[in-house]
């Protein structure tokens, strides 16, 4: 798993792993979408961003990385309960600003970049859960080839209440064309 939390760089992209430095800023980037939060499992928006992140330090088996783009910070990933016994990893957790997303292609970039490190670290499969609500993030998700697996209905309740169905998508080694190279 330490393979993982290694800092990663494309061009003018960067995954630095989540410190403390990173934290306010951090905040400052949930902060420029006050509306996404509606469709996301937890908040990190004004009162409930504290929270959030001792919700996250308590988790001790996910690998979450500051994205860093032109050197400002613009959005967290991670990596969420690596199995290496399995191979088996999810990639989530992911919040990217309106800045950067779309014709940026930050988003693209560090999925591209955590997916190579995954894959060079002997993982086989990838997966991939999103709201059914978040059409953009499945969107982002099938462009990089994952496979829509199926719908877990109402397994989730989000921090609003809402009783959520997560689509999960796959992605397998020999399905991604830089792991066969």
């Amino acid at each position: 798993m330490s393979a993982l939390g290694i800092e990663m760089v494309d061009g003018d992209v960067r995954l630095e792993p989540l410190a403390d430095l990173h934290i306010e800023p951090l905040r400052a980037a949930c902060a420029r979408d006050p509306d996404i939060w509606e469709i996301y499992p937890v908040s990190m928006l004004g009162e409930h961003f504290d929270r959030a992140m001792e919700e996250f330090h308590a988790t001790s088996n996910w690998v979450r990385f500051a994205v860093i783009h032109n050197g400002t910070l613009v959005g967290m990933s991670c990596y969420i309960a690596p199995d290496e016994r399995n191979h088996v990893v999810e990639i989530g957790g992911t919040y990217i600003e309106p800045s950067a997303r779309g014709a940026a292609g930050v988003n693209t970039v560090v999925k591209r970049l955590m997916i190579n490190r995954a894959f060079a670290c002997g993982f086989t499969r990838i997966e991939f859960r999103v709201d059914t609500r978040n059409q953009r993030s499945q969107a982002a998700v099938l462009k990089l080839g994952a496979v829509h697996e199926g719908t877990l209905r109402r397994n989730r309740i989000t921090w609003t209440g809402y009783v959520r169905d997560t689509c999960v998508f796959g992605l397998l080694r020999e399905d991604w064309p830089e792991a066969r190279g």
